[in-house]
């Protein structure tokens, strides 16, 4: 019998894409894959964080503003600033992956009529961005390149010392978002493109709350060990590290206490026990002067991020901390937060 469809492209899978246009579906793969990753590493350290909260609760020292939010309970304060599509991908994540009430995650957009569908949620969404800096505990920033200078001027000098700024905005390095905010604890994930990687996995990430469910998209997204053809600099892992041991330095935790908190994150997701020590994020020389009664000094995520440091090379060193990393990374990504209603389609 003769095949009526031979050499008809328009019914064919991917009917009739030339050559140069099939290049446009592996860009597209790519974009799909960035925003995935990029949501999943935003979920893993909404949920590292809120879960150092939980244990830092019982602390009964002095609490700095970053442990005891405006919210009045304790939870993690979450804001998003932009609604456009990212934006709306991690409200969206935020809300079907995690525990984080919908009254605790708050949007300033432009035109908060964009986001109306997540009103019934609980989210309140409204234009202004220094309340939303005033307020929130750890700030998504989501919005244009070309909107960035009107924006921290904005948030400039309405920024607590201890919100945690989390940028998505492409093409501007973190220093840069340092000088132009005046602060220095910024996270900026830094992604890059990877040749002999195939991108097809990030091909059924057509609905994204669906795909952070998926197993194999998970691993392909462990920040130490991305496939897919996406990298993500294992700086990253060091400012995530340095985050949370911020965290605890605000809340006037010992150094000691400080690790004991930050280890016990980690525990139970790999069978090798890994202890964060002193010299770990600061060097042995600093540790050796650093009593365990004190509170760890202060440390920059700009130099983090940029910069060669002790944590960066125990981390590089140790696989078995790797491996650690990798292993909380999947068990919380895969943990299922309370569903809360949404009318998003």
């Amino acid at each position: 019998m003769v095949d009526v469809t031979a050499g008809l492209n328009s019914l064919t899978f991917d009917p009739g894409f030339t050559e140069e246009e099939k290049t446009v579906i592996h860009l597209r793969a790519r974009a799909a894959g960035l925003t995935f990753s990029g949501c999943a590493h935003a979920l893993y350290l909404c949920k590292l964080v809120r879960s150092l909260r939980c244990v830092l609760r019982g602390h009964s020292a002095h609490r700095a503003s970053a442990v005891t939010p405006a919210a009045g309970d304790g939870d993690l304060c979450v804001g998003i600033l932009g609604a456009g599509h990212l934006g709306k991908q991690l409200l969206l994540s935020l809300l079907e992956m995690t525990d984080i009430k919908p009254s605790h995650i708050k949007v300033s957009t432009r035109r908060p009529e964009s986001a109306v569908e997540f009103v019934p949620t609980g989210v309140e969404c409204f234009f202004d961005n220094r309340r939303l800096a005033a307020w929130a505990d750890v700030l998504f920033l989501c919005c244009l390149p070309s909107h960035l200078p009107r924006v921290c001027g904005d948030l400039r000098s309405h920024l607590s010392k201890h919100c945690l700024v989390y940028s998505f905005i492409s093409a501007v390095p973190v220093t840069r978002l340092a000088e132009l905010l005046g602060h220095d604890f910024i996270l900026k994930p830094q992604y890059d493109f990877v040749g002999g990687d195939a991108a097809d996995v990030w091909l059924s990430c057509s609905s994204l709350n669906t795909a952070l469910k998926d197993p194999s998209l998970i691993e392909a997204s462990c920040p130490l060990t991305m496939s897919g053809g996406i990298s993500l600099s294992e700086s990253w892992v060091c400012a995530v590290l340095c985050s949370l041991l911020n965290i605890c330095t605000s809340a006037g935790l010992r150094s000691s206490d400080a690790l004991s908190r930050i280890n016990r994150l980690f525990e139970g997701t790999w069978t090798n026990v890994v202890q964060l020590t002193t010299s770990s994020f600061i060097g042995s020389s600093r540790a050796s002067s650093l009593h365990e009664d004190e509170p760890f000094p202060w440390i920059s995520l700009t130099d983090a991020q940029t910069k060669e440091t002790p944590l960066l090379r125990f981390l590089l060193s140790n696989e078995c901390v790797q491996q650690c990393i990798c292993a909380a990374y999947k068990s919380l990504l895969l943990t299922p937060g309370t569903l809360h209603t949404h009318t998003h389609k």
